[in-house]
C-alpha cells in the first residue's frame, strides 16, 4: 500500500506563506514517496469557520499547483465519531467534566508564580473539578453548567506505558529519531469542549486514523502537542503514523505567521500580481526540499 499524506487547514481566515510552505513542502515528500495525498478541512470551529475560507483553501492551492484526493473529508461531518471516542474514554474512567472557564482558571493560579505551564506557556488546568465528588459532578450538570471534558492525562499515561513516536524532521531543539513521549506536560488538556464533542487533539488522531495517514508532516509549532496525540492513539488502539514536523515561516520579529495579517495571505499576494513561483522563492521551499534531499 502507498504511503498516505494529507494537509489540513482550518477555514477560520485565509491561507498565508506559512500555509504554503507546509502545504508545498508536505505535498512534495508525498509525491517523493510515491504516496496518496489527502486535504482535510479541520472546521470544528463553529464560530470561526466559514464557506468562503474554505473555497479559498481549495483556490489558492490550486493556484500553488498541488492536487489532492477527493471528497475532502470535513472534521464538521465526523461529530458522531468523536463523540463515541469521548464514550469510550468515559467508560474507561479516563475523563471528568470540567467546568472553570478561563477566568476562573487564571484567578486560581494568579497567586501562584510558580504554577507548571504547558509547552505553550498555558497554566495546568486546577484539579478543582477532578476532585469534586460525583453528586456534586452530577449537581452541576443538572443545573445546566457548561462543561469540557478533560482527560484524567496521569492516570491514561500510567495505563498506556512508556510512549515515543517516530520523527523524520526535527523538533525545536533538533530532537528526532525515536522521540520519547511526555503527554504529563500537558496536564489534564480538553478532549471535549464545551460547544462541540471534540477538541483539536482528538479530533486529529481519529481523522488520521479513519483516513489511514501513515505521514504526518507539519509545523514545529505542534511538535510538543504529538505527545498527546500519542497518548490518545494508544488509548483508543489506532495506529502510529511517522511525524515530520518542519520549519516555520515567520515575519520579521521571529514570530509565527497570522491569518489577521493580510500582507502575507495569498490571497492578496496573488492579487498584487505575485505568481506561484514567486511565491516558492519567498518561503524558500525549493532549497530546503534540496536540503531534505
Amino acid at each position: 500500500m502507498p504511503p498516505v499524506f494529507r494537509f489540513a487547514p482550518s477555514p477560520n481566515g485565509e491561507l498565508h506563506l506559512g500555509h504554503a510552505f507546509s502545504a508545498l513542502y508536505d505535498h512534495a515528500l508525498c509525491r517523493q514517496a510515491g504516496g496518496r495525498f489527502l486535504l482535510r478541512i479541520e472546521d470544528i470551529d463553529r464560530t470561526r469557520s466559514r464557506p468562503e475560507f474554505e473555497e479559498g483553501i481549495y483556490r489558492d492551492l490550486e493556484w500553488l499547483g498541488i492536487a489532492w484526493e477527493t471528497p475532502v473529508r470535513r472534521q464538521s461531518d465526523a461529530m458522531p465519531t468523536y463523540g463515541e471516542a469521548i464514550d469510550r474514554l468515559r467508560a474507561a474512567g479516563l475523563v471528568y467534566p470540567a467546568f472553570m472557564t478561563r477566568g476562573e482558571i487564571a484567578a486560581t493560579v494568579a497567586a501562584d508564580p510558580t504554577w507548571p505551564r504547558d509547552p505553550d506557556g498555558a497554566p495546568l488546568y486546577p484539579a478543582t473539578d477532578r476532585d469534586l465528588t460525583r453528586a456534586a459532578t452530577e449537581e452541576r450538570i443538572a443545573a445546566g453548567t457548561p462543561y469540557a471534558w478533560r482527560l484524567r492525562t496521569d492516570i491514561a499515561a500510567t495505563q498506556a506505558g512508556p510512549l515515543s513516536w517516530q520523527e523524520d524532521g526535527a523538533g525545536p531543539d533538533g530532537e528526532s529519531g525515536v522521540v520519547v513521549a511526555r503527554p504529563e506536560r500537558w496536564g489534564d488538556f480538553v478532549v471535549g469542549r464545551k460547544d462541540v464533542p471534540t477538541s483539536y487533539h482528538l479530533a486529529v488522531v481519529l481523522d488520521d486514523a479513519a483516513q489511514g495517514v501513515t505521514h504526518i508532516v507539519r509545523g514545529r509549532d505542534l511538535f510538543h502537542a504529538t505527545a498527546a496525540h500519542v497518548l490518545l492513539r494508544r488509548l483508543l488502539g489506532l495506529p502510529s503514523p511517522v511525524y515530520h514536523h518542519h520549519r516555520l515561516i515567520t515575519d520579521n520579529t521571529g514570530r509565527k505567521l497570522s491569518k489577521s495579517d493580510r500582507a502575507t495571505s495569498l490571497r492578496s499576494l496573488r492579487e498584487a500580481g505575485a505568481t506561484p513561483d514567486d511565491i516558492r522563492a519567498m518561503i524558500g521551499i525549493d532549497a530546503a526540499l534540496a536540503d531534505r534531499a
